[in-house]
């Protein structure tokens, strides 16, 4: 699969910075789901879950809570208050 750049920012610091296949989060209007090439757009994302997926098709799930959401050709770059990742139990 394509890969694309992916930076998640919260106020501490970067949560994740690297290449992913996949990421998918509540955005403004819905449940959005971005990938490699997608169109570059602008949105509000809702708190709730997101799960980026890396190219090794491992997968970090997350509770974020809410923020920006943009996508460029160069780099998607989600901004948030947090982004708590899930722990396997």
């Amino acid at each position: 699969m394509d890969k694309f750049r992916l930076v998640v920012s919260t106020p501490e610091g970067d949560a994740f910075n690297g290449e992913a296949v996949f990421l998918s989060l509540r955005g403004a209007a819905g449940d959005l789901a971005i990938m490699a090439m997608h169109a570059p757009f602008v949105t509000t994302v809702k708190k709730g879950k997101s799960k980026i997926i890396l190219e090794s098709g491992e997968e970090i799930k997350a509770e974020t809570g809410g923020g920006l959401l943009t996508v460029s050709n160069e780099k998607t770059i989600f901004l948030t208050p947090y982004f708590r990742k899930e722990t396997e139990e």
